[in-house]
């Protein structure tokens, strides 16, 4: 039963991760909008940036980890 939930929680294409990195994305824009409208200026826009760039270092890992993964266990695309 516990194999069942986890295989539900795994990303095992790529098309899953970059799902997942689209909706990472709308959220860090959307907390990007926030800082700017908490912090207006040139503080506001560099926390605004670093949200975005959060989310392009985990879309990397994700997909090379989806890429690894296939390699070692010999998965199609």
């Amino acid at each position: 039963m516990w194999t069942r939930i986890r295989r539900l929680f795994t990303i095992k294409t790529k098309f899953e991760a970059f799902v997942i990195i689209y909706g990472l994305a709308m959220g860090a824009v959307e907390r990007g909008m926030h800082y700017l409208q908490q912090y207006p200026g040139w503080q506001g826009w560099m926390l605004f940036c670093c949200c975005p760039i959060a989310v392009f270092m985990v879309g990397g890992v994700l997909i090379d980890s989806v890429e690894r993964r296939r390699e070692e266990w010999g998965q199609p695309e």
